[in-house]
């Protein structure tokens, strides 16, 4: 990686452009999850979820009228694995026909047994859920998720400044709402990437929550040794300086992470295929949004700062705009 020891990319000057970018990707992403609309997995919304393994592949219309003719309603049926073989069957809680927890299985086992009796199929796993529960898991999951976010800017206002935590806090916000929306977009695009809101899922979130705030904490500690060895330079000087020496060890750190999630998504399973895409989308948030989110919306929020001071006079004389270098850890 030695072509990124000694970069000298003004990023600050460019931050604008990075705000329209973040802005625009942000919106369009939540607007669009809106529109297509949240699906949520068993353990957020109730109800009971099957997983079939078929001998031979099976047309989900066979499926599902199967399970109408054993007076099933409301039933969702769709494929998971990389065949036609593998069927998920998932009976939300109160559908008509389905009785609660292993009532239902025993109810779609038969209607799938009466319905393809020379093709059979093998439970492989079943999950129930109440609908108390998953409404409690929603709001424990949002709950989660809000005071993580409140605990780093509390952490980072005591390490650094109230305005460094603002800009970290806005930068985390910004990764997960991104994330979300891939997420929800890219949920069943193609038959085995299943990407509905489960806790796997809020998994991600929060792990991605912990890798940006870790990107965005290397920064701010370079922006205060430079402040103390630089004095004589800019406040933007300064952030692009400590941007610049600390992208070698961004762009590796974020790079293995990367390679290795996406080893994880190819081979890692049905299972945590849906979590490895949502890091890797976290990743590359995390990593741009450290850099072109957090340190930008810090310099525009001390150099409001400077010039608010700026116009005070004390005893006749401007006061000092001292107050951009961090406080000491």
């Amino acid at each position: 990686m030695h072509f990124f020891r000694k970069t000298n990319i003004d990023f600050i000057g460019k931050r604008r452009i990075w705000y329209y970018v973040s802005t625009f990707v942000t919106m369009a992403g939540i607007v669009w999850a809106l529109f297509r609309g949240i699906e949520y997995g068993i353990d957020f919304a109730g109800g009971t979820e099957v997983q079939l393994q078929f001998q031979k592949n099976v047309g989900i219309e066979e499926v599902r009228a199967s399970l109408d003719k054993a007076a099933i309603r409301g039933a969702e049926v769709k494929y998971y694995g990389k065949d036609e073989s593998g069927v998920l069957i998932r009976v939300r809680e109160g559908a008509q026909g389905a009785q609660a927890g292993s009532e239902a299985t025993k109810k779609v086992m038969d209607a799938v047994a009466s319905g393809f009796q020379s093709n059979k199929a093998e439970l492989m796993q079943e999950q129930h859920i109440g609908p108390k529960i998953g409404a409690e898991l929603r709001q424990k999951a949002f709950l989660a998720v809000f005071f993580t976010c409140i605990v780093i800017l509390i952490y980072l206002t005591f390490r650094f400044r109230f305005v460094y935590g603002m800009g970290a806090v806005i930068a985390i916000v910004h990764d997960v709402l991104v994330a979300f929306a891939f997420a929800v977009i890219c949920n069943g695009l193609v038959p085995w990437l299943n990407l509905e809101m489960n806790s796997t899922l809020l998994a991600a979130f929060l792990t991605i929550v912990g890798f940006s705030v870790n990107d965005t904490v290397i920064i701010f500690d370079r922006i205060r040794e430079d402040q103390r060895k630089y004095k004589g330079q800019t406040l933007k000087e300064i952030m692009n300086r400590a941007i610049n020496e600390t992208l070698p060890r961004t762009i590796i750190t974020s790079g293995t992470v990367f390679l290795t999630l996406l080893v994880l998504f190819i081979w890692g399973g049905e299972v945590l295929r849906g979590f490895a895409f949502t890091m890797l989308i976290g990743v590359i948030t995390g990593t741009y949004s450290s850099i072109f989110v957090a340190s930008a919306i810090a310099y525009d929020w001390l150099e409001r700062d400077t010039k608010k001071t700026s116009r005070v006079t004390v005893g006749g004389r401007k006061q000092s705009a001292s107050k951009n270098v961090p406080a000491t850890a």
